[in-house]
């Protein structure tokens, strides 16, 4: 049973883990099902499951 993300997300959004801030800002790479790719700034390149993790948007106007 596939459960959707309650976001939609695009590769080239910028996000951030909201439980994991000092991995820094991060942009998706890709996205498959639930799946989405992040590569963050101080993190690197993480495979998140949006089933479990909100990420949050973040405009490129945003510090």
């Amino acid at each position: 049973m596939t459960i959707p993300a309650r976001e939609t997300f695009e590769p080239g959004d910028l996000v951030v883990h909201p439980q994991c801030r000092e991995w820094g800002l991060g942009q998706v790479q890709s996205v498959i099902g639930s799946r989405i790719t992040v590569n963050f700034e101080d993190g690197g390149k993480i495979v998140i499951d949006a089933r479990f993790v909100s990420l949050e948007h973040v405009s490129e106007s945003q510090p």
